[in-house]
């Protein structure tokens, strides 16, 4: 992200629509696509689809393949077609998908050394406004 004019680096400020930030947050912030990432960062090798679906309770057929779509278009999974009967198709990750799969460790350890101050936010606000504790995710 860009810094204004005599800020040290590191700062950050609201990046201009041009910034190369706003691409790189708009594919990490796909709801799945960093669960995709971490999932396939684990094995010790490229999945098939349903592997990998197993691997993630909760995402459907249809947006683990938008989001594998849209990992593969961003140069960070590999997708492998096999020429047998039924074809077989496995997904991996790139160099550039497997540095992406690094951020999946920072963000577990930074949730859970603060999942508990969320939550507590979060009930403290619920009971302030009023209303009804929302369910996560």
């Amino acid at each position: 992200m860009d810094t204004a004019p005599g800020e040290a680096k590191g700062t950050w400020t609201v990046p201009a629509v041009e910034c190369p930030s706003r691409t790189v947050v708009e594919v990490l912030a796909n709801k799945w696509a960093l669960y995709v990432l971490g999932a396939l960062r684990q094995q010790p090798r490229p999945l098939r689809f349903n592997q990998l679906g197993r691997t993630l309770p909760g995402i459907t057929q249809k947006m683990l393949t938008q989001t594998l779509r849209t990992l593969e278009r961003d140069g960070l999974v590999t997708r492998t077609v096999y020429p047998t009967v039924p074809p077989r198709v496995e997904y991996g990750l790139t160099p550039l998908g497997h540095e992406a799969g690094l951020l999946t460790v920072a963000i577990g350890e930074w949730a859970l050394a603060h999942v508990d101050h969320i939550l507590t936010a979060r009930q403290a606000f619920d009971a302030q406004a009023g209303t009804e504790p929302r369910p996560v995710g």
